[in-house]
Formats: structure tokens, C-alpha cells, sequence
């Protein structure tokens, strides 16, 4: 069996996660939402939970193929350091802006948000691999968990005086409200807040460690079978350290973080052989489009959504004649919120397959 060249795989897998997050993102209404397609109220696990630390491991599998390339291709690393930071900076910016957008109230600014933690986690773990070997690597992840569970269970919130996991009532929340600045999304307290951000950096470092072990010169299906074993080896762990850390997405546990990397190596090595080993590559190609212009289509997404919600016909925005048009056939509230959902995915699908069919890759 010859080696893996570029993995479809993982461009599908990219293209699917962007897709869900937009989904999840974009109900009719937020009081008509099945279960698993919103978040856990605080611990817990739902899809739709999955869907950010997904994107975030993937962001590590690309850091590992894309920058052992250009290492062998003999890129120097002073010029890719500096691109590192100028893409942080430009995703980081586009994540301020888009909450901004469209008024730009600077009062209210959030600097927190998912494009910010996404800059900062790229940022970390790009200088990381470029200036480390894999086992480094994986001991500063092992701290970076270790540590958060250290912090996070057994130092007292201030002014509560015992260690509090509940919301706002942590140690993570307590750092939010006083040192980070801006709007926080939960008044006091930001689930992409400083603190819990550290643990998000542990979970780029897992992908890139499974991009080590797929840039590793073995056999194709025995990489799929040790990155399947070690995955659910770490959701293992992930699994039984929820019974003292318990798996909380909004503050990112380490358990969170085991067990979402767990899965994710999971998902990616049954990709790999059924995709890239295999070849059934057909049900493939709309996570690919997607893929092509993933954090493009996210931001396009946000912007492209105000027409659905804001602009009124009738004196009803699009969203409310969607759910009023299900009420009136009296279906399911829950199924008209969704299908709504699917519908936006369609449109956002549009932009997506012209950029790709044109070969237009936006690389922010």
C-alpha cells in the first residue's frame, strides 16, 4: 500500500463540521430547537458540543500536513513565523468585526468569541509545532490539562472563599470579570473566556499529535488502527476523569477536551479508510466545497443571516413567516425551526460552490 498523499478525508471532515456549526447556529427560533442540536445547559454532551472542539482539532491535523511540507520543502521559519501571526491577527480582527457588524457599537465590544479563540489556538500551536518535536508537544498538552483540572478544582474563587464549578461561580468565571475586557456573553463570564482557552490549545495540540501519527512512515491501515486504539484510548480517559472534572463544553474540561479529542481521532480514522484508503469518496464532495473555504464560509454565513432575521415583509421577518407557515399546517414547531436551519445551510451552500468551482480559496 503506497502512502497517503493529501487526505480527502480531512477536507471533507472540515467542510462537514463548518457546515454543522453553521446549522446549529441559525434555527428559526432558539425556543424551538431539538436537543442534540443545542448546547448542554452546563455539564455534559451533546452533537452539538462537539462541533467547535471537532473544528479545533482539525485546525491542529492541518497545522501537522501543512507545515511538515513546507518544513521539507526547506521553508525557512522566521517567514512562516511571521505569517502565523499576520493570519491570527487577521482571524482574530474578523471575529471582532463580525460582532460588531452592523452597527460597530465599540461600547459593547466582545473580545472574546470562537474566530478569537480559533486565532489564538492556531497561533499556539502553529509556533508549538514549528518549534518542538511531537513528544514536547504532547507533554505541554498533559500540563496545559493537568493543570487547568489543578486550577479549576482545587484553588478557591475568590471572594466565595471554596472551589466552585458552577456557572459564573469558578475560578475561570472570577478571571473573566476581572481581567477580560469587553462584553462578556454571559455578562459576567464568556465560555471562550482566558482560562479555559488553555485547554482549547490542548485540543489543536491533540490533532496535530494525530497528524504526526498520519505523516508517520507506516503503513496506511495500521495508522488508521493505532489513531482509532490511541482516540479511544483518550475518550477513555476523558470518560472516567468526568467523574471528578465533569465534561463541561462552556468552561472546557479537560474531560471535555479528552473525550472530544477522542472522538474526533475516532471520526478521522474511519475517514481515512473508507476515504482515502478505500476510495469511496462519493458522498464526500460537499464537505470538500465546504472545506475549500471553511472559516470564508463561517464568516459569510454570519453576514448572509441578517436578511433572514431582520428584514421584515409584512411586518415578519423571514425566520417568523417560516415558523408562522408551520403553525398554520400545524406541524412540528421543532421541525419548521430546523428545516429553517437546513434551508440557510442551502444558501450559504451557493457562495461556497462558486468559490470552489472558480478555485477561489480564501485564506484568512
Amino acid at each position: 500500500m503506497t502512502e497517503l498523499k493529501r487526505l480527502i478525508s480531512l477536507d471533507a471532515f472540515r467542510g462537514f463540521t463548518i457546515a454543522a456549526m453553521v446549522m446549529v447556529n441559525n434555527p428559526a427560533s432558539w425556543s424551538y430547537v431539538y436537543p442534540p442540536l443545542g448546547h448542554a445547559s452546563w455539564n455534559g454532551l451533546t452533537p452539538t458540543d462537539l462541533i467547535f472542539p471537532f473544528f479545533i482539532f482539525i485546525v491542529g491535523v492541518s497545522i501537522a500536513l501543512a507545515y511538515t511540507k513546507r518544513l521539507n520543502a526547506g521553508v525557512p521559519k522566521g517567514p512562516m513565523h511571521q505569517k502565523i501571526i499576520i493570519r491570527s491577527i487577521k482571524i482574530f480582527s474578523v471575529g471582532i468585526l463580525l460582532w460588531l457588524f452592523p452597527n460597530f457599537n465599540f461600547e459593547s465590544i466582545r473580545i472574546a468569541g470562537v474566530l478569537p479563540r480559533i486565532a489564538v489556538v492556531f497561533l499556539a500551536c502553529a509556533f508549538l509545532f514549528l518549534n518542538s518535536k511531537w513528544k514536547t508537544q504532547a507533554i505541554v498538552a498533559g500540563i496545559l490539562l493537568l493543570g487547568y483540572w489543578l486550577v479549576m478544582c482545587f484553588i478557591p474563587t475568590p471572594g466565595h472563599g471554596k472551589v466552585m464549578l458552577e456557572p459564573g461561580a469558578n475560578i475561570a468565571a472570577w478571571i473573566d470579570s476581572k481581567y477580560l475586557p469587553g462584553y462578556l456573553w454571559q455578562k459576567t463570564w464568556d465560555p471562550e473566556g482566558l482560562l479555559s482557552t488553555l485547554p482549547a490549545i490542548a485540543t489543536g495540540i491533540t490533532g496535530m499529535l494525530a497528524g504526526h501519527l498520519i505523516l508517520s512512515k507506516i503503513e496506511p491501515e495500521r495508522k488508521v488502527i493505532y489513531l482509532f486504539s490511541i482516540s479511544f484510548f483518550a475518550f477513555i480517559i476523558g470518560f472516567f476523569w468526568n467523574y471528578i472534572f465533569p465534561i463541561n463544553k462552556s468552561i472546557w474540561t479537560s474531560s471535555f477536551v479528552m473525550v472530544t479529542s477522542g472522538l474526533a481521532g475516532m471520526v478521522m480514522a474511519v475517514s481515512i479508510f473508507f476515504v482515502d484508503i478505500l476510495g469511496r469518496t462519493r458522498f464526500t464532495k460537499i464537505g470538500i466545497i465546504f472545506g475549500s473555504n471553511a472559516i470564508a464560509v463561517y464568516v459569510l454565513a454570519d453576514v448572509w443571516r441578517l436578511p433572514f432575521y431582520t428584514l421584515k415583509i409584512g411586518g415578519e421577518s423571514l425566520n417568523n413567516h417560516w415558523l408562522n407557515l408551520f403553525e398554520s399546517l400545524n406541524w412540528s414547531m421543532k421541525f419548521g425551526s430546523f428545516s429553517f436551519a437546513a434551508m440557510f445551510i442551502c444558501f450559504n451552500f451557493i457562495p461556497a460552490y462558486i468559490l470552489y468551482k472558480k478555485k477561489i480559496f480564501i485564506k484568512l
